[in-house]
């Protein structure tokens, strides 16, 4: 027929169109009959109600719709807030995703002194992460970071998860804080080794990284790595100025940093954070003394002889002579530790003589144990 139609309807906000076509207001001028106007209303009529609907927006199956997050957390340090949460995984019918859209994080903040626990909260316009293949390996996070933080306000967070524009999940939980200027970093930071312990030491902060004076509590948070890239929170914060980490192996190098942790009601805000210490804890520990020692008389000298020593790290035998006239022994000799006998065939003169042995560990320099008890013979 030639006909071009264009024809509005408005639906809240929202426009449906016939594309390609003009303007009705055009139909006044045209030279369309009655038939025709009647077969092109018709027309216009059944492509509006079968493709833009009314009132409502389209709803998206369940088969896309992802689950909502249940996992959003927060941390706080002297930067600001950074929120973590988890990919979704599958839809609210249950179905698998491959891939995420984007995040939609929404932000509400409420001054403490106009907070109220039963109004609701504020949320403002969300901003949009993008996201990404949801991964099969591991569970995928996502992250978002804000340093826009004022004392005194308290902050709420909210993400969602989008398939598609028109697919979005519901509400994650809600995190809550209340922001205040962080802490300044720990100063003095000194480490000290021993058996198996690493024992760190540093001054208590007393001023917020303002220069402002302290007056809440803080804590401090052990920070430990053993490559010096890579830290972690190495149990709960403290609040004493030191601490002892017995998760330690001798041999090894360990890497500290301490953060200083703001507590502002049931919140904690990271602050700064110390310099590195290195810290290598070494066996100080000697073996027990030999027991059993007895010696024999031989053709050829005296044989000593001991019991076997228990020390895991057992490296071997050091053995001892001593003459009546000496106030120290002298080693005369090394056994290896799956040996418990030496034969002294080196005596310098008749006399009385006094053995004693000890035992060592393979540390560098070696732990070596007290002497045994002395035993006397005369050859």
């Amino acid at each position: 027929m030639g006909l071009s139609l264009r024809w509005f309807h408005r639906t809240e906000d929202r426009f449906c169109a016939v594309p390609g076509t003009r303007d009705t207001r055009s139909l006044a001028s045209s030279s369309l009959t009655w038939p025709s106007m009647a077969f092109a209303f018709l027309l216009v009529g059944v492509l509006f109600l079968g493709g833009c609907g009314y009132k409502t927006l389209p709803v998206p199956p369940d088969s896309i719709v992802p689950r909502a997050i249940e996992d959003l957390r927060y941390s706080l340090d002297e930067k600001g807030v950074t929120l973590t949460w988890s990919y979704p995984i599958a839809t609210i019918k249950g179905t698998d995703l491959t891939d995420i859209a984007s995040f939609e994080v929404y932000r509400a903040v409420v001054s403490l002194d106009s907070y109220c626990s039963t109004c609701p909260i504020p949320f403002g316009e969300p901003l949009v992460v993008p996201g990404g293949t949801v991964g099969t390996d591991s569970r995928r996070k996502g992250q978002y970071e804000s340093a826009l933080l004022r004392s005194g306000e308290k902050y709420f967070f909210k993400v969602r998860s989008r398939t598609s524009w028109w697919a979005a999940s519901g509400d994650s939980n809600i995190v809550t804080f209340v922001w205040h200027m962080p802490a300044k970093a720990v100063e003095g930071l000194t480490a000290e080794v021993a058996d198996r312990v690493v024992r760190l030491a540093w001054q208590p902060v007393t001023r917020l990284m303002d220069g402002q004076k302290l007056d809440l509590p803080v804590q401090y948070q052990v920070l430990r790595s053993v490559d010096g890239k890579v830290f972690e929170e190495l149990g709960a914060a403290v609040a004493e100025s030191g601490f002892a980490d017995t998760q330690v192996q001798n041999g090894q190098q360990y890497h500290y940093k301490i953060q200083s942790v703001l507590q502002v009601g049931a919140n904690a805000i990271g602050g700064g954070v110390s310099a590195v210490a290195t810290a290598t804890p070494v066996d100080l520990t000697a073996p027990e003394p030999p027991t059993g020692v007895m010696v024999i008389v031989t053709g050829n000298g005296v044989k000593i002889v001991w019991d076997n020593s228990t020390a895991s790290d057992l490296q071997g035998y050091h053995v001892y002579r001593r003459a009546a006239n000496q106030k120290a022994a002298e080693r005369i000799g090394d056994v290896e530790a799956i040996y418990t006998l030496f034969e002294d065939t080196a005596i310098p003169a008749a006399g009385l003589f006094y053995y004693s042995v000890t035992a060592y560990d393979r540390m560098e320099p070696a732990n070596e144990s007290r002497p045994s008890v002395e035993v006397t013979v005369r050859p």
